[in-house]
């Protein structure tokens, strides 16, 4: 399971493959819905360029977020490289 329990919430599908009844492995969506937790508040005058910050989410990933996010929101995070997809 390892980095897969960061993107497992509540609703998501996975497909979980096995080899004799026995789990071995689990492949996520491509993107995962996920509601921010905790973020600094965005600087003010601070807009210039793709200007991020840290944002915490429900599961306690961490991923850099646009200045626009805040606490309560759920955005939409790629599994894969584990980066901002956009708002949900």
């Amino acid at each position: 399971m390892g980095n897969a329990l960061d993107f497992l919430v509540e609703g998501v599908l996975i497909q979980l493959h096995k080899f004799n009844g026995n789990p071995i492995g689990l492949q996520l969506p491509l993107q995962v819905e996920l509601k921010v937790a905790y973020t600094e508040p965005g600087a003010r005058g601070d807009t210039s360029g793709n200007v991020t910050k840290l944002g915490r989410m429900e599961t306690g990933l961490e991923i850099k977020v646009p200045l626009y996010i805040q606490e309560g929101e759920s955005v939409r995070v790629y599994t894969e490289t584990r980066e901002f997809a956009g708002r949900a």
